[in-house]
């Protein structure tokens, strides 16, 4: 699906998709880590999720100009680097605060805020990039593809995570992050070192929008809205996921752990999949079918059907695996010179994972666990409202071509 003379760069620009993956995920072990540690309540402990995602929102736009200025491969550097900054900061403030206290809490979350901020400025570049470096009609399945990695990375994180935190009487929380630092280190050297081309957006957009801004742009709007509720429901399900699977159906943590990671690889799978079949079907529709699938996990979830909303729960991976990639992709086409900054206000909509994730812990610590997936369920109907709608405007903004797959 990639250009022949772009193959080394998309290999090389899908190892970051899994540094994200394994940096985001392992925060849903520290949710309720911190929890048992300090004695927190969940919504207290969501200020994990909330400080992380409030980094991604504030440094979104800032880091959408320096790639205008920079171009794609310094703006990935300098978010490397901002990543290690964070990660070996935290190994500092292990060894000055007294484990346990909320201090170092609060000091975590700092460093957590720096990390937020150099992986923004990485996605906001390599997604993008990514849908560059082929064909336009195989941008949302070169996506999905290299995505499917950063699920590779969410198995990783939850499953390290819990044997770090959750076996022996206490967990070491630095040891990941340090250990992680010097490997993002390295990778910042590599790409100082990489010859990556630089992609040249066209001065002139597509035809569709050609005289109108950004925020005149159809597909853009309701990509932007649908992302945001995307990660509210996505967020809010994965932080809550251990505490939902301990309280609700009675498995411990290290088990519930363990599942989350399961859960991942089944996000991961269905990613290679949908790659796949978006090559034979235009991919909205194929995003309408995985939004309804969620809609249907959910509502069995909230209704509390006991293992049956268990297996809902574990099958609500498998659908929701592409809409991140899918719906980014489209809202990004026909931008031309406006992708980069249309990007970076895309990746804004990741405060809707702070939202949803302190909603849904409100909710939990006042009602139920069971019933808290209100918000994911508001969520996903959105998406399906959205994947519904831009399944007609893409139908009428071109006509259909044989053999195309979007």
């Amino acid at each position: 699906m990639a250009k022949q003379n772009y193959r080394t760069s998309f290999f090389l620009i899908t190892s970051l998709f899994f540094l994200w993956g394994f940096a985001r995920s392992i925060m849903d072990v520290l949710n309720k880590h911190f929890q048992t540690e300090m004695g927190i309540s969940i919504s207290q402990s969501t200020w994990v999720q909330g400080t992380f995602f409030l980094g991604y929102f504030l440094f979104a736009l800032p880091a959408g100009r320096l790639l205008m200025r920079y171009g794609y491969r310094k703006g990935m550097v300098f978010g490397l680097a901002l990543f290690a900054l964070g990660a070996l900061s935290f190994g500092l403030g292990y060894n000055l605060f007294v484990e346990g206290t909320m201090p170092l809490f609060y000091f975590f979350l700092v460093s957590l805020f720096v990390i937020a901020c150099g992986l923004v400025m990485l996605e906001t570049a390599a997604n993008p990039y990514v849908t560059y470096l082929g064909d336009k009609e195989t941008a949302s399945s070169r996506l999905n593809l290299a995505q499917s990695f950063n699920g590779l990375g969410n198995i990783f994180g939850p499953w390290i995570g819990g044997l770090l935190l959750f076996t022996g009487d206490h967990g070491n929380i630095a040891m990941p992050y340090v250990c992680f630092g010097l490997l993002v280190s390295m990778i910042a050297f590599a790409f100082m070192r990489a010859k990556l081309p630089e992609i040249i957006e066209n001065e002139s957009t597509d035809d569709t929008i050609a005289g109108q801004g950004l925020w005149q742009h159809k597909l853009f709007v309701y990509g932007f809205v649908a992302l945001l509720f995307y990660e509210i429901a996505e967020i809010s399900i994965n932080s809550l996921f251990i505490n939902y699977a301990e309280s609700v159906q009675g498995i411990d943590k290290l088990s519930a752990a363990q599942w989350l990671s399961v859960g991942f690889v089944l996000f991961m799978l269905a990613r290679f999949v949908g790659s796949w079949l978006m090559k034979h079907m235009r991919t909205e529709y194929l995003l309408l079918v995985c939004a309804i699938g969620t809609v249907v996990a959910n509502v069995l979830i909230l209704m509390d059907f006991g293992k049956v909303s268990m297996i809902a729960l574990m099958l609500n991976f498998v659908f929701e695996a592409i809409m991140f990639p899918t719906i980014f992709s489209l809202a990004l086409r026909g931008l031309g010179k406006l992708t980069k900054r249309a990007s970076a206000i895309l990746m804004m909509s990741t405060i809707g994972g702070a939202i949803g994730t302190m909603l849904m812990g409100s909710i939990g610590d006042q009602t139920s666990l069971s019933f808290a997936f209100i918000v994911p369920l508001i969520g996903y109907l959105v998406v399906l409202a959205y994947s519904w709608r831009v399944s007609t405007v893409i139908s009428g903004q071109a006509p259909k071509r044989k053999g195309s797959p979007t």
